[in-house]
């Protein structure tokens, strides 16, 4: 055998594993998986039928936890669960405690932390972090080097744009009243994020409201509106054509 299976583990049928990976104990993979060359399925992994999974991956991770680390507490985690269909790219690390719906892509190099859940249908590009205890809804699309704040929540077909950055910490690691106001961002249905923005702690991004690129966003957006600039104020609605209402799906 050219990989390492554990006994308790079950296979579906057709399942096809790459030199090299590891499947542990108790872990289940359904019918027509593609698993790729050197990856690690951590212990009680769920991964549907018909998922591809490509080299060096890591799937039900366990956290680290840092001795003075805010955001990852001890805990017991629930297994890692992936949908049927979906594709998780080449050095994907995904941990116990996450949850990937069903036709998801997942692309090379991203992280996707514990106590998060992702809809169907959502992209995850290259690169992109996704810290822990977050919501990112169905039919979203975050792009390349997209960062994800812990306790952030993402409505269904919200676009977010490269390189797009969000915080949780308004003290900035000073002082422990940081400890009590600790709070990702929201975005809400349909919400469009441009390339290079960077949104605040607790901030709301309104239902189909636009976030311009390189925008600094330091109180809520109102739904509907564009939103620009540096800080990011008020700029116009926008365009009927524009919202998800009238896009047809």
């Amino acid at each position: 055998m050219e990989y390492y299976r554990d006994k308790s583990s079950r296979l579906g049928l057709d399942v096809a594993i790459g030199f090299n990976s590891f499947v542990g104990e108790d872990v289940q993979i359904g019918d027509g998986c593609r698993i790729g060359v050197g990856v690690v399925i951590h212990a009680g992994t769920r991964i549907g039928s018909n998922v591809r999974i490509d080299d060096n991956a890591v799937l039900g991770k366990f956290p680290m936890r840092a001795a003075n680390s805010a955001t990852t507490k001890d805990q017991e985690l629930p297994v890692l669960t992936i949908g049927d269909d979906c594709i998780i790219g080449t050095s994907v690390v995904a941990y116990r405690g996450a949850r990937i719906g069903r036709k998801v892509l997942i692309a090379d190099l991203s992280t996707v932390r514990e106590n998060v859940e992702i809809g169907d249908f959502t992209i995850v590009g290259r690169g992109v972090a996704i810290e822990n205890l977050c919501k990112i809804g169905s039919y979203c699309k975050l792009e390349t080097n997209v960062y994800i704040t812990a306790y952030s929540e993402i409505g269904d077909r919200v676009f977010v744009a490269p390189c797009v950055a969000t915080s949780n910490d308004n003290y900035i690691g000073r002082t422990e009243e940081r400890f009590k106001h600790f709070k990702g961002v929201t975005i809400m249905k349909g919400g469009r994020i441009g390339v290079g923005a960077v949104i605040l702690p607790g901030k709301v991004i309104g239902e189909d409201a636009l976030i311009a690129a390189g925008a600094v966003v330091t109180k809520d957006a109102a739904p509907r509106k564009i939103v620009a600039g540096l800080p990011a104020k008020e700029f116009r609605d926008v365009p009927k054509e524009q919202l998800l209402e009238n896009q047809g799906w």
